[in-house]
């Protein structure tokens, strides 16, 4: 049927037209909403087309930290200086290997003036700093260290400065109304106050494309009936990654297969797939960012070892780059050792916080239960207190502030499995969020922004990047949609 091939249809193929636009945005989280935002300021009338019964996509149950800097107003209010050379420098090194520096060159130049579009938009930032380890600030702070640009190795190679900009929430809860949420409510808002048309419950199937190749609108299905939509314009794919296609995960990223989607099932690599059928290059599909389901105000006091009771990274690291250590270079094994007073640190008095596996009144004792060889994990211990006596940790540079000896009683956390991610490649783009050919050259009519788009994260991560850059390029994707020639021009 017409509606479900990810093969391009031909317009002469298309008798009549339900919907027409200037430009047709698919999906509207982040990256749709800003191209929605900047293609209807550029005078295009705009049409978003959502799968879902509403807004939001993945980005409304996020956290909601936006990776800016480069000295925003927000990092000047808590106190931080911050360059733009020192995020390229930052970014460049810990998103690799192989980032698309000509991307990161353009997101950090405009991080200033995309704080300063978020603000005018609506989006608030509350000037408090949250310097505790997390995945994200425990109360509504707008400005935390994101990527572990103040740990080792960053954080002697590069002047560090925090970067994680978390919009402001009453009522904080994560996953239905936290940060993500608020940063993306604004938005809608401002949309709908330019003119932004929107249409639930519809599926994008495929591009149209005229016979010159240029794409020139969308099928599309709701509830089983197929739907053709004109774009005069250009069309802009924003519909997530592939988180929630098994075949693609196995195929580009099969170190995720088993481990649950840190996404929304919407996710199902669609976009990425209609871009390949018309010859669109890919990038870094192997790449993934992972989690690690723990506190990381408990990693930060212990030590992490693996199967063989060695430690193997620095615990004061970005938490989602332990997970990347856990999944690629420890096969997903790990444990956290932590002693009764650094526990009882980590955790507010009162609030239920996890609970260890194991817990002795020796390492010794530890070891053998854990089911270590004798002498593995005590070796590790015993090292590691050596010079945490001295505030120091000169195997991976745990920061001094850290570095404690581990007393007793000792406890063990099994981390064994407990990690989720999701795949950072997708289609390749220009920095003006053009769809590339495999040719090099721009597909014409075709945009495409966020997670279906190989971005500023080649390999590493930062908490942040994916609505920073989804926001970033789709305000690109919708000025670069909005230029395209009207039909018949």
């Amino acid at each position: 049927m017409l509606a479900d091939t990810v093969r391009p249809v031909l317009e002469s193929e298309i008798s009549d037209w339900d919907l027409t636009a200037d430009v047709v945005v698919a999906g509207y989280g982040i990256a749709g909403v800003a191209a929605a935002v900047e293609a209807a300021r550029a005078g295009a009338e705009v049409l978003v087309l959502e799968r879902s019964g509403g807004w939001g996509g993945a980005a409304s149950m996020a956290g909601g930290f936006i990776y800016l800097g480069g000295g925003t107003p927000l990092q000047k209010a808590c106190g931080f200086d911050d360059s733009v050379e020192n995020m390229k420098a930052f970014m460049k090194a810990a998103l690799g290997p192989s980032t698309d520096e000509a991307k990161i060159d353009a997101y950090c130049e405009g991080s200033v003036d995309h704080y300063n579009w978020l603000v005018e938009a609506g989006v608030p930032f509350k000037e408090e700093f949250w310097g505790e380890p997390g995945w994200e600030p425990a109360h509504d702070e707008g400005l935390m260290y994101s990527g572990g640009e103040n740990a080792a190795p960053f954080k002697d190679m590069i002047p560090p400065a925090p970067r994680g900009h978390l919009p402001r929430m009453d009522n904080k809860r994560t996953g239905e109304r936290g940060g993500g949420y608020m940063l993306m409510k604004p938005l809608v808002e401002t949309a709908e106050k330019l003119g932004v048309a929107a249409e639930y419950d519809i599926r994008v199937q495929t591009v149209v494309v005229d016979d010159k190749g240029r794409v020139v609108g969308v099928v599309a299905r709701r509830y089983g009936k197929p739907i053709t939509v004109r774009a005069r314009r250009g069309v802009v794919l924003a519909m997530g990654s592939f988180a929630f296609d098994e075949e693609m995960v196995r195929d580009h990223a099969p170190v995720l297969v088993g481990r649950p989607g840190s996404a929304v099932e919407a996710h199902d690599g669609r976009a990425i797939r209609i871009g390949q059928a018309l010859g669109a290059a890919t990038a870094h599909m192997d790449a993934a960012e992972v989690a690690v389901h723990t506190v990381p105000g408990l990693m930060v006091r212990g030590i992490l070892v693996n199967a063989y009771g060695q430690r193997f990274i620095a615990e004061d690291t970005y938490p989602g780059r332990i997970g990347q250590a856990m999944l690629f270079q420890q096969n997903n094994e790990a444990f956290l050792i932590i002693d009764q007073a650094a526990h009882d640190e980590a955790l507010s008095p009162g609030i239920p916080g996890p609970q260890p596996t194991w817990v002795c009144e020796s390492a010794v004792e530890l070891e053998s239960e854990m089911g270590l060889p004798a002498g593995a994990l005590t070796s590790t211990v015993d090292l590691y207190n050596r010079h945490a006596a001295t505030g120091a940790d000169p195997l991976f540079s745990k920061k001094a502030e850290w570095v404690k000896p581990i007393g007793t009683p000792i406890a063990a956390f099994d981390l064994r499995g407990m990690t989720s991610g999701f795949p950072l490649g997708g289609l390749k783009t220009s920095v003006d969020s053009e769809v590339l050919h495999v040719s090099g050259e721009p597909i014409p009519g075709l945009f495409a922004a966020g997670r279906c788009t190989a971005g500023v994260c080649a390999g590493g991560y930062a908490s942040g990047a994916s609505l920073g850059d989804g926001s970033f390029f789709g305000r690109r994707a919708g000025i670069g949609a909005a230029r395209g020639p009207v039909d018949g021009d």
